[in-house]
């Protein structure tokens, strides 16, 4: 099940963004890649790739230190969940035509 990122990983993840363009952007200039849309482009690809990895060992890591986190389901009834909850008004579905009480 899909579950959100930790805020360490958010965090890290984009340093690591940032540091890693960095690095991609002036390792391609010196290997004489011309400066241009497919440059950017692999740059921002690879970039993302390594701050995926690196978020990814970052909830690897706490997962491991704190233990599994318990994921919440969400409720797809609305009524439901007010009903549990003890907010639910009943719908009447009744038409009242306008002069009769």
């Amino acid at each position: 099940m899909f579950t959100l990122p930790s805020l360490w990983n958010l965090i890290i993840s984009t340093i690591v963004f940032f540091i890693a363009a960095k690095y991609l952007h002036r390792y391609l200039e010196e290997q004489g890649l011309a400066k241009g849309m497919t440059r950017g482009t692999l740059v921002f690809v690879l970039a993302s790739l390594v701050s995926w990895g690196s978020g990814e060992m970052v909830d690897w890591t706490q997962e491991k230190i704190q233990g599994p986190q318990t994921t919440a389901q969400a409720s797809g009834d609305l009524l439901q969940l007010l009903t549990m909850i003890g907010q639910a008004q009943p719908v009447t579905t009744e038409l009242k035509e306008p002069g009769l009480k």
